[in-house]
C-alpha cells in the first residue's frame, strides 16, 4: 500500500494505491493519524481511486479516522471508489455515514 498526501489549507488528501487489507491496515492508519495530529487538519478526503482490493480491516481504518475527527468537528468523506471496493463499502452500510464522491475535485468542494 503506497500513500500520498497532499495538504489544502485545511483538508488532508491521502491518495491510497494498492491493496488495503489486514496486512497493510495498520500502517495506513499510522501515517494518516500521523499527519493528522501534526497538521491541524478538519477535513480529511481518501483518494480510493488506486484501491484495487479492500476487506472489512479498510472500513476499519475509515471508520476509525471518521471517529478521530468527529470529536474536533471534522469530516471525512472517500472519493472515487471504484468497482469491488466500491461494493464493500455499500454492503457495510458505511455510505451512510461518510460520503463519497466521484471525484476529487467533488470531495474537495464539498460542505
Amino acid at each position: 500500500m503506497y500513500l500520498k498526501f497532499n495538504r489544502d489549507e485545511d483538508k488532508l488528501i491521502v491518495t491510497l494505491n494498492g491493496e488495503l487489507d489486514h496486512h497493510s491496515a495498520e500502517e495506513v492508519r499510522v501515517k494518516i493519524d500521523d499527519r493528522l495530529d501534526r497538521d491541524n487538519v478538519r477535513k480529511l478526503i481518501l483518494n480510493f481511486s488506486g484501491v484495487t482490493f479492500m476487506d472489512s480491516s479498510g472500513i476499519g481504518v475509515v471508520i476509525g479516522r471518521y471517529k478521530k475527527l468527529i470529536t474536533k468537528d471534522g469530516k471525512v468523506v472517500i472519493a472515487e471508489p471504484k468497482g469491488s471496493v466500491k461494493r464493500v463499502f455499500e454492503l457495510s452500510g458505511l455510505f451512510k455515514i461518510v460520503k463519497a464522491y466521484d471525484s476529487i475535485e467533488e470531495a474537495i468542494n464539498c460542505h
